[in-house]
């Protein structure tokens, strides 16, 4: 494993997807379950993920564009991630996909603009752990 910088602990109580989940830095929210096919009605794991991953990416894309030389002021990004619950036929549970879009202002005057979002997919940490890299461990404590 690699040198640890940053770690978040944050502990999850109640019925698991219809609970809380408080931690450091000011976390506390009540969760529940996502409405299928429909709107939550408040904060789910897939809402969270999301918006941990589109915050991430966004950072990453703005340190790509700093080292290409791109005004981050007028091609100011835009990012939303999509984190999706599918049914997993394997074992009969589920699964997440995800998908990241980025924009950007002034799009059409960026050149390089596609690259600059491989390239920030490959930096970002949540990219990182969703493609499988990811140290995980699950110990009873």
């Amino acid at each position: 494993m690699s040198d640890t910088i940053y770690t978040q602990k944050v502990t999850a109580t109640g019925a698991g997807r219809d609970g809380r989940v408080q931690g450091d830095g000011g976390i506390d929210f009540d969760v529940r379950p996502p409405k299928i096919n429909g709107i939550s009605a408040g904060v789910n794991p897939e809402s969270l993920l999301a918006a941990a991953w589109s915050a991430c990416f966004n950072g990453a894309l703005q340190k790509m564009m700093g080292e290409a030389g791109v005004d981050t002021a007028a091609h100011a990004p835009e990012v939303d991630a999509e984190v999706s619950l599918n049914r997993d036929p394997a074992d009969g549970g589920f699964r997440l996909s995800g998908r990241i879009t980025a924009r950007f202002k002034d799009q059409d005057s960026l050149e390089g603009a596609q690259e600059l979002v491989d390239k920030a997919h490959q930096f970002c940490p949540f990219s990182k752990a969703l493609a499988g890299e990811f140290d995980a461990e699950a110990v009873l404590g």
